[in-house]
C-alpha cells in the first residue's frame, strides 16, 4: 500500500513503461532511471531506493537523518524506472533471438566501432531515447550527423523528428501531466552531475546542485557542448524553468559491473533523500 503503480505508456515492443509513486505531499518530485541501455545499473540503483525508502515509512524510522513519514506528508516522489525495457534486454542477454534481435544486430553492422551488444545504448529501434526532446533537437542532430551518427544504430541517432520514439514521446507526456518541481535523470558514468541548460539558471538549482555534489562527492559541471542538447533534463529545465539535474554514477566504460553496485548505491541514496527535500 506505500506505493502506487501506474503505466506512462508502451515501449517499440509494447512492454510497459511503469510508473510508482511514493507519498502524499503537494511537492511532486521525478526521478527517471533506465533510458539508456547499456546504463541498466541505475534500474537496480533505483528499485534498492523505493525498497529502503518503504522499509523506512513502514517502521516510522529515518534515512539520511530525515524522518521518511514526515517528508512524504509533504512531498510525492514519482520514479520511471526502467524506460528502456527492451533495449536493455538486448545488452543484457535477455532478448537474444527473434525479430528484433535481428534487426538491432543489422543496424549494429553499420556500426562495426560500437560493441555489440554491450554498446547499445539505444531504443530497440535504434534511436536515443535521451536525443529525443525539443529542447536544441536541430543543433544536436547536427552534432550527431557530423560525428557519423545518421540512422538508426545502437547509440546517438537522434530519430527523424523530435518525440518519434515512444518511450521519449510517453516521458514527455508524463512530465507535462505531472509538472514536478524537479527530476533527476540518472545515467552513467563520470561521477558527475549536470545541472545547466544553455543560460537557463533555475531559482535555487546551482546551490542545490553543489549540496548534492558535497552529498554524493560528485563533481558539478556544465553539460559538454556535444552532449548538450535535445536531452530530457534540457527540455525540462527550458519547459518549466525548475531545477533538473543529470546524474552520471559510477566510473569506468557502460555497462558497469555490479561489483559497483554498493558504491553507488551509498554515494547516491541520500543524494535522492535531498533532492526531494528540495
Amino acid at each position: 500500500p506505500f506505493l502506487t503503480l501506474g503505466e506512462m505508456g508502451r515501449s517499440t515492443m509494447g512492454r510497459p513503461l511503469y510508473y510508482l509513486s511514493a507519498g502524499s505531499g503537494p511537492r511532486r518530485v521525478f526521478f527517471t532511471a533506465g533510458i539508456h541501455a547499456n546504463e541498466w545499473i541505475t534500474v537496480p540503483l533505483m528499485f534498492k531506493f523505493i525498497e529502503e525508502l518503504a522499509i523506512s515509512f513502514a517502521r516510522g524510522g529515518e534515512m539520511c537523518a530525515t524522518d521518511i513519514r514526515a517528508l512524504l506528508q509533504n512531498v510525492t516522489i514519482y520514479f520511471a524506472p526502467a524506460l528502456n525495457p527492451d533495449g536493455m534486454d538486448l545488452v543484457t542477454g535477455e532478448l537474444k533471438e527473434g525479430l528484433y534481435f535481428a534487426s538491432a544486430k543489422a543496424m549494429a553492422e553499420n556500426y562495426p566501432d560500437v560493441p555489440f551488444p554491450s554498446g547499445w545504448k539505444a531504443n530497440i529501434a535504434g534511436t536515443d531515447l535521451n536525443l529525443q526532446f525539443p529542447a536544441g533537437w536541430e543543433e544536436a542532430r547536427a552534432i550527431k550527423f557530423s560525428q557519423g551518427f545518421v540512422s538508426p544504430g545502437p547509440r546517438d541517432y537522434v530519430g527523424k523528428t523530435p518525440l518519434s520514439a515512444r518511450e521519449s514521446h510517453a516521458l514527455y507526456d508524463f512530465t507535462l501531466q505531472l509538472a514536478p518541481e524537479l527530476i533527476l535523470a540518472y545515467h552513467t558514468q563520470g561521477k558527475v552531475i549536470f545541472w545547466q541548460y544553455l543560460d537557463y539558471e533555475p531559482q535555487g538549482a546551482r546551490e542545490l546542485a553543489d549540496e548534492l555534489g558535497k552529498i554524493s562527492g560528485y563533481g558539478v559541471e556544465n553539460t559538454p557542448y556535444d552532449s548538450g542538447f535535445a536531452g530530457y533534463k534540457d527540455w525540462f529545465i527550458s519547459q518549466f524553468d525548475r531545477p533538473g539535474y543529470t546524474i552520471e554514477a559510477g566510473l569506468g566504460a557502460n555497462p558497469l559491473p555490479l561489483s559497483q553496485f554498493d558504491d553507488i548505491y551509498k554515494e547516491n541514496r541520500c543524494l535522492m533523500i535531498r533532492a526531494a527535500m528540495g
